[in-house]
């Protein structure tokens, strides 16, 4: 008697011709099983929900110089797609260490290079944030090369229970860590105006940072609690009804992508954690040692390149990049959250 085949299992469908929920969207605990449909995402310039699309790869490889038996430092782990060149450039022999605050994702992208060969022998990761290199030192000894990508995953922005899109709807969250501090909702409770004005400003250069922070204000002291995404970007479109109909649509899309990158910032003290890993960094490199980082917000750009700038007159590095690196055109068009990056580096003396 012939045995008989198992039945052919078939992928989960969605309910309709499209999926209507973000847990629906391409299984994102498990995007790998579904590479077809990755491709396809892909090759329209999309990036598949649930994964990450690494930028400036080859030019970041090129300047780290990494070679086999070597000891770095990925100073933003996200989903790892960083992690995983270097990795591949430094066995056998090398040991990279990785930082990142994220609770929900770290783990996931542990398990991730784990599948793929690389292990906690070689992958050392710490649960924490990048301005506390000096700690990761105190373990792994000078490091030949550091690299910080600054943006925020995909995977948290596709999230909408992290609160970092006014595309769907969810709670105005925006931390990196939803496990410490608070949410944006509660710092907008306890916010003056004049702050609220001057944090989109400087934060994001937000032109009509006054009309927003006012009618932010003056629904709060209303009563009302700006609790989610969509009623925050409600609210910037109400403020913003004076703008010419023919540009207003585009000029609210934009206004809402500054301010909620402005309270992002706000709410994980990005700038302040950017500056203590600078001021923290040329101690920790090994001398020749090299360090990349990549911006996405002007804010960004400006500390690093004054930094660099500065150790470089006290001969600390003896080499900056002339000017930032940017994404080549084809990047750009393939991936385009890769469009605002900007890559400086350094050079230990």
């Amino acid at each position: 008697m012939e045995d008989k085949k198992p039945d052919r299992i078939r992928r989960e469908r969605y309910k309709g011709t499209h999926p209507k929920s973000y847990k629906e969207k391409y299984k994102e605990l498990q995007p790998e099983s579904y590479k077809e449909d990755i491709a396809k995402v892909m090759e329209q310039g999309r990036t598949p929900a649930g994964m990450h699309r690494s930028i400036l790869v080859n030019e970041i490889l090129k300047f780290l110089n990494i070679v086999p038996g070597q000891v770095g430092l990925d100073a933003t782990l996200g989903y790892g797609g960083h992690s995983l060149e270097m990795l591949k450039c430094l066995v056998p022999g090398g040991r990279l260490y990785a930082t990142d605050v994220d609770p929900i994702e770290l783990p996931r992208t542990r398990d991730r290079l784990a599948a793929l060969g690389f292990g906690p022998e070689v992958l050392v990761i710490k649960k924490m944030n990048f301005s506390g290199i000096d700690q990761v030192v105190y373990e792994s000894g000078p490091l030949n090369f550091v690299l910080a990508d600054l943006g925020v995953s995909s995977m948290q922005i596709d999230n909408p229970e992290r609160g970092f899109s006014f595309k769907i709807e969810g709670p105005l969250d925006l931390r990196l860590n939803p496990k410490s501090g608070k949410p944006a909702s509660a710092h907008l409770k306890t916010i003056s105006q004049h702050k609220l004005e001057e944090l989109f400003l400087e934060n994001a250069d937000e032109p009509y940072s006054k009309h927003i922070a006012k009618a932010i204000i003056t629904k709060i002291e209303k009563g009302a609690t700006i609790a989610t995404t969509k009623a925050l970007q409600e609210l910037i479109a109400e403020a913003l009804e004076f703008l010419p109909t023919n540009t207003r649509k585009e000029l609210i899309k934009k206004s809402c992508q500054r301010c909620f990158q402005a309270l992002r910032i706000e709410v994980n003290d990005e700038f302040g954690v950017l500056d203590k890993f600078l001021e923290k960094l040329p101690a920790a490199l090994a001398p020749g040692g090299r360090v990349a980082i990549l911006s996405f917000h002007s804010g960004e750009d400006r500390r690093v390149k004054k930094s660099f700038q500065s150790l470089f007159r006290e001969g600390i590095y003896s080499e900056i990049a002339p000017d930032p690196i940017r994404p080549s055109a084809e990047e750009s068009n393939t991936n385009p959250r890769a469009r605002s990056a900007k890559l400086r580096w350094a050079i230990k003396a």
